[in-house]
């Protein structure tokens, strides 16, 4: 009769690519059961979106071939459970991640929507918060100009707007409160106010992320968000050319001030490329090749992927469905994979702060 330690034996010859350790001394083996026949197992990773999970389960099948036996019917659930960073205000939502540009108009605004949405394809609970106070567009990304937000009293009395929800995520939007026809001159004290109630008086549920869409440069809102709630990392956006990095550096710069120091997750180069729909192996680098990459080198940060320059992903966000949403267009894949990118470097960084924690002797 085959057993637990057997199992347990197999499996620690499997590593975490990410974590460099096996998956028993990382706790990430659960629920073995055992029969004449039959063994199952329970895999837990640290996020849904893992880019390794095909990787993963493969090992453990070779493990268990190898160490155990190669006839035996093998039954393996890949689950997870995303590590929550510490967090006093919103204890129902795990990780804030902050989606940043140094300008205006690199698309952050369309990335921070399909990112949110690929987090979601991949199973994780998300949300989506527009802090772009100077111009909300997430209600027209996702097609919900006209929705207005409804409240409801918690069991402690407490009056909680409610966000809205389209395609699986929960949004909230300065937008669903104002007319977009109508400008409003937004002063400091104003803005920091508007910010708090977006994040402090939703009932946003359990959530595994929260995408928050920051507005351009490096003002009122960053530093409220910032300092406010416990940002569990930073994703910046920018283009290829050297006006936009150099904002974009100013940007990175911000989160690493120690006033701030908020852990940046990686770099997106968007508008890489441009694409012309009728010959798509064809690459036109309008506005410069790399800047993405090479202001990731410079910071040594992450690079998380390059977007092209396609007219899909523009109608997609006009017409109210993100491109993310169209399994059939070849980009939705190039969003899916950043969204894994983003979610194995908060990990890492979880894992980081956890082996930096000191052991105490009891």
């Amino acid at each position: 009769m085959i057993t637990k330690e057997q199992i347990l034996h197999a499996l620690s010859f499997v590593e975490d690519p990410d974590f460099k350790k096996d998956l028993v001394t990382l706790n990430m083996i659960k629920d073995i059961e055992i029969t004449p026949h039959k063994i199952s197992f329970s895999v837990v990773l640290t996020t849904p979106a893992c880019p390794m999970k095909d990787h993963i389960e493969h090992a453990c099948r070779n493990a268990i071939a190898h160490f155990v036996d190669k006839n035996i019917d093998v039954s393996i659930n890949m689950t997870s459970q995303v590590k929550a960073a510490p967090n006093q205000q919103l204890a129902n939502i795990k990780n804030i991640i902050v989606v940043a540009s140094g300008k205006g108009g690199v698309g952050k605004s369309t990335v921070a929507a399909n990112l949110a949405l690929a987090l979601h394809l991949k199973g994780a609970k998300t949300g989506l918060l527009d802090a772009d106070i100077y111009g909300p567009s997430i209600p027209l990304m996702f097609g919900v100009e006209g929705a207005r937000p409804t409240a409801s009293k918690t069991a402690d009395g407490k009056t909680k707007i409610e966000p809205i929800e389209k395609f699986g995520i929960k949004l909230l939007s300065i937008g669903f409160f104002t007319d977009p026809n109508q400008p409003i001159p937004w002063r400091g004290p104003m803005v920091s106010a508007a910010i708090k109630q977006l994040f402090n008086d939703a009932d946003w549920g359990d959530l595994d992320y929260l995408v928050v869409d920051l507005p351009p440069g490096t003002g009122d809102v960053h530093i409220t968000v910032a300092q406010n709630y416990p940002v569990a990392g930073a994703v910046i956006v920018t283009t290829p050319q050297n006006v936009a990095l150099a904002d974009a550096t100013k940007g990175i710069g911000m989160f690493m001030m120690d006033t701030i120091n908020i852990p940046l997750l990686g770099i997106i180069e968007n508008m890489a490329y441009f694409t012309p729909a009728e010959l798509p192996d064809n690459k036109y680098y309008i506005f410069g090749k790399d800047g993405g990459k090479r202001l990731a080198e410079k910071f040594d940060a992450p690079f998380l992927g390059e977007l092209p320059l396609v007219k899909s992903i523009s109608d997609a966000g006009d017409n109210g469905y993100p491109i993310v949403t169209d399994e059939d267009e070849f980009i939705s894949g190039n969003f899916i994979s950043i969204a894994e990118k983003v979610a194995q470097q908060l990990s890492l960084q979880h894992n980081l702060k956890d082996e930096q924690k000191p052991n105490f002797i009891q």
